[in-house]
């Protein structure tokens, strides 16, 4: 299975994986060095990762008494 995960890489080449990532054994990797900026804002980062669990029908239902008008 092929699978893209964001990563930043700093100024002395270390990689820094942006999501957890479980290879069941040891994998090949290409690393492609974008032009642009990290993004800094760690909202953003854990977005994808956390929509996960937000985007599941139990979230809503657990929330729903939120959202109803008084």
């Amino acid at each position: 299975m092929i699978r893209t995960v964001e990563a930043v890489i700093d100024e002395d080449g270390n990689v820094k994986l942006l999501e957890q990532v479980r290879p069941t054994s040891s994998r090949r990797a290409l690393v492609t060095i974008l032009e642009e900026e990290p993004v800094a804002d760690t909202a953003l980062l854990s977005e994808a990762a956390l929509s996960e669990d937000w985007n599941r029908p139990e979230e809503d239902e657990a929330w729903a008494h939120l959202q109803s008008a008084p």
